[in-house]
């Protein structure tokens, strides 16, 4: 193997190692997402876009070279049939290692493809955690917010209804000790009547007395003067 295949070839094994690692429930989206904004890589971000489309080419021309030498090495080995048996192993062989780079380099840029779109979604999802544990956070926070405020309202009205019904109370009072002292005054006032009409009864008597002695001395009076 050459040199650039080589080096493809430990590509492939790295991407292959990284695939394994990101699909790993090892680490959580957003550890994964600490590391992504590290310092280094976050140098690294800045200028990935170049990086990424620079490898893709590169991906791309050694994956159309390997397609060329597979149909350079196809197309003798199915012209030519008078060659010779070290000559035809030969020509397999290299249509071998086309086919093989072939492989690799497709590989290869189907593998840079699906880390570049693991990254992204690793990304995406350890964004929507944390959005939804802020938004549980916040709706925790509220629910406890609406627990304390009904609290405090029904804190209120249960002070409201004492305050109210103690003043029911006091007023009940009141009016009980307003009835004591009209059926006191009430009472008082039956008790002045019966006096006056008593008073009253007695005049009356008194008057009828002092006018039948009254009509007795007239009459005695004018039995005398006849006489």
């Amino acid at each position: 193997m050459s040199l650039q295949w080589g080096l493809i070839a430990g590509f492939l094994y790295t991407e292959i190692a990284t695939v394994l690692l990101l699909i790993s429930p090892l680490l959580s989206p957003i550890q994964w997402q600490k590391f992504f904004r590290s310092r280094f890589l976050t140098i690294i971000r800045e200028r990935a876009s170049i990086y990424f489309l620079f490898l893709i080419g590169i991906l791309i021309l050694f994956l159309l070279d390997a397609i060329r030498e597979m149909r350079k090495y196809s197309t003798v080995e199915h012209t030519d049939h008078s060659m010779h048996l070290d000559a035809e192993m030969q020509g397999n062989m290299r249509l071998f290692r086309a086919q093989r780079n072939f492989y690799i380099s497709g590989f290869t840029l189907f593998l840079s493809l699906v880390i570049r779109r693991l990254v992204m979604l690793i990304s995406t999802q350890a964004t929507l955690i944390a959005q939804n544990e802020a938004s549980m956070r916040q709706a925790q926070s509220a629910t406890t917010t609406a627990k304390s405020l009904l609290s405090q309202k029904a804190g209120e009205n249960a002070q409201n209804d004492s305050n109210e019904s103690s003043e029911w109370k006091n007023q009940i009072k009141e009016l009980q000790v307003k009835n004591q002292e009209l059926e006191q005054q009430l009472s008082k006032e039956k008790k002045d009547r019966d006096a006056v009409k008593s008073q009253a009864e007695a005049l009356a008597k008194e008057y009828d007395r002092l006018s039948d002695e009254h009509s007795k001395c007239l009459q005695s009076a004018g039995d005398k003067k006849s006489d």
